[in-house]
């Protein structure tokens, strides 16, 4: 029997043994043969009881390690059994939630290595295309027939599709670097009017060869709380979508409002509108619209998102009523 093989209960069983002879033997020298019956028998009875005792004890503790041979050998987790002992129950209801905690992790890493293939694999399609013109650029400027105007105009496609490539790995970086929470945002009080003048700097010349007005309006003594820095990213990210779609000599507008609950930015563009079918998957990552430019990587958006989702913050996209798209971001005042 397995139970002989248990060098505890074969140390309990000697021990118990011992200790009723030796009840039995001290009765019958005390207080004579009768003494020594009732003592044996007592102490006897007592030790049954106790081996008993310990023989479902034993036999719990084989069953629960059976239960967590199955769960490291097997798939699913199994079908915890209830026990009767009170630390055996203890036990099996910590082993069971660490089961369960365990048992979501890998669930989750799971997730994260599909997420991380999935990326990869988007990544290396991306690049792809601006690597592929690149090469065929350096071909062509090894010809020695062009001339020096010619190779000017190569190098100046040249050095904007390295400036693609550098933007994407750039924001794919700061995107792995928000999902591993290795950046703690911080919480300052910013001025809406400073804060997008310098949103808008960066897009003054281009703006003023294409002929394109931003009007800001509503932005005096407005203020939000939140990570200067990277609020700035999310919101350059946002106008920078807008202007793509706003034809030569359009406008873009952005409204500004402050209540109890929230300040809010509505982002309006004179383009052609969000159609029906991109709406609901705009803040995906890679997503490209259906009226995207060939320039569009599909991630400033999905980037936007993402900062703003951790500083209280939400961001809609919506089509304006006067047309166009239009996109809503309120910066909360209490967690929502």
């Amino acid at each position: 029997m397995w139970l002989f093989r248990n060098g505890e209960f074969v140390k309990q069983i000697g021990l118990s043994a011992a200790g009723t002879l030796l009840a039995g033997l001290s009765a019958g020298i005390l207080w004579g043969r009768e003494a020594f019956a009732a003592a044996l028998l007592s102490s006897l009875f007592w030790c049954i009881a106790h081996l008993r005792r310990e023989i479902r004890r034993f036999q719990g503790m084989r069953l629960l390690a059976g239960q967590i041979d199955e769960l490291l050998h097997g798939s699913d987790i199994p079908e915890f059994k209830h026990f009767h002992e009170g630390d055996l129950e203890i036990l099996r209801d910590e082993i069971y939630k660490m089961t369960i905690r365990l048992k979501e992790q890998a669930a989750l890493l799971q997730k994260e290595k599909s997420s991380l293939a999935d990326a990869l694999a988007d990544i290396s399609h991306q690049i792809r295309t601006p690597l592929t013109a690149l090469n065929i650029l350096l071909e062509r400027l090894k010809s020695p027939e062009l001339d020096i105007h010619a190779r000017r105009h190569l190098l100046r496609e040249a050095g904007t599709l390295l400036a693609r490539i550098e933007w994407l790995v750039t924001a794919l970086l700061k995107m792995s670097k928000l999902e591993a929470g290795s950046i703690a945002l911080q919480k300052e009080t910013v001025s809406l009017s400073t804060f997008l003048a310098d949103a808008l700097s960066p897009f003054a010349l281009a703006m003023d060869i294409h002929s394109k007005t931003c009007t800001v309006r509503g932005a005096e003594g407005i203020s939000f709380t939140g990570d200067y820095a990277w609020t700035l990213e999310a919101v350059r990210n946002v106008i920078k979508n807008g202007l793509e779609y706003t034809p030569d000599g359009g406008w873009m507008t952005i409204c500004c409002e402050e209540n109890p609950l929230y300040t809010e930015l509505k982002i309006t563009d004179s383009g052609p509108g969000i159609p029906r079918e991109d709406l609901p998957h705009l803040f995906e990552r890679f997503y490209r619209g259906k009226n995207a430019g060939k320039d569009s990587f599909g991630i400033g958006l999905a980037l936007a998102q993402m900062i703003l989702s951790r500083e209280n913050a939400v961001i809609q996209a919506q089509n304006a009523p006067e047309g166009g798209g239009q996109f809503r971001i309120r910066f909360y005042k209490t967690m929502v």
